[in-house]
């Protein structure tokens, strides 16, 4: 971990990442963590290929702003690194992409050196920080050393925003969108009832008994997030319709991942 931090991993609650770590196949969660993604694996069967969904989904957007000539990301709720990270996407396609990360969960604290290793022409940041509290994001040393918000940033919020309930989320994310220059994009998945009411209602309640909150919001909740933002085809869709690279999902899909998918763009 970063020199001269410690942290306290909390062992014995769940945490969203870590959860999200098993679901990808991954080997940093505790027992507090498993039991709580076994019993939202009993709620929602699919939920795994909903977490390689998002993760895929992360992949293309980037590439596809990275394409579009965006050269700045930041990414809050980064997660646990899972190669490949958003800044090895980005900086494959452009070397001298420059990325900022941002996290509140201390092991994702402990892994930082595995997000810092980007191309030598590039830059990769990490922040120990909480989206709930976005000024620190914005006025942080990391990010303002790392990131000019006179050029175009990709603000990357994937599988994040439903773990904010309530209204306050629509806030922090103008605010997070409010300084970044025109051409900026928001990237976002949201976790939705609208396709599994039933298995979506249980997973709630798992992710509650384990003192996580979270808020699947319809679509035209999930729109709300991008009222002035311009979007780009296809718009709002199920995770896996995203430009999906020519291959056409099977329709049974749609029932089985409960997620929305969009990225917007700052006018």
């Amino acid at each position: 971990m970063p020199d001269g931090i410690t942290v306290d991993l909390r062992q014995d609650q769940p945490h969203s990442a870590r959860i999200y770590d098993y679901f990808l196949g991954g080997k940093d969660w505790y027992d507090a963590d498993r039991e709580a993604a076994e019993q939202i694996e009993r709620a929602i069967p699919n939920v795994r290929l909903l977490a390689r969904t998002n993760r895929e989904f992360m992949h293309r957007a980037i590439g596809f702003l990275a394409d579009q000539g965006i050269r700045q990301f930041l990414d809050i709720g980064t997660g646990i690194p899972t190669a490949p990270n958003l800044h090895q996407v980005a900086q494959e396609i452009a070397p001298e992409a420059r990325v900022v990360y941002a996290d509140n969960d201390p092991i994702v604290l402990a892994h930082a050196r595995a997000l810092l290793v980007g191309t030598p022409e590039g830059r990769t940041e990490y922040l120990h920080a909480d989206i709930t509290e976005p000024d620190s994001i914005l006025d942080a040393a990391q990010l303002r050393d790392a990131l000019d918000l006179s050029q175009p940033v990709a603000l990357s919020v994937i599988a994040l925003a439903h773990f904010v309930t309530g209204e306050r989320i629509y806030d922090v994310i103008a605010t997070l969108l409010e300084p970044l220059a025109p051409g900026s994009c928001l990237v976002m998945t949201h976790f939705t009832a609208d396709f599994d009411p039933e298995g979506v209602a249980n997973t709630v309640n798992v992710y509650q008994q384990g003192g996580i909150g979270i808020e699947p919001r319809d679509k035209a909740s999930v729109g709300r997030f991008f009222e002035d933002l311009e979007m780009i085809d296809p718009g709002i869709v199920p995770i896996h319709r995203w430009r999906p690279g020519g291959i056409e999902p099977p329709q049974s899909y749609d029932d089985k991942l409960p997620g929305y998918a969009a990225v917007g763009r700052k006018p």
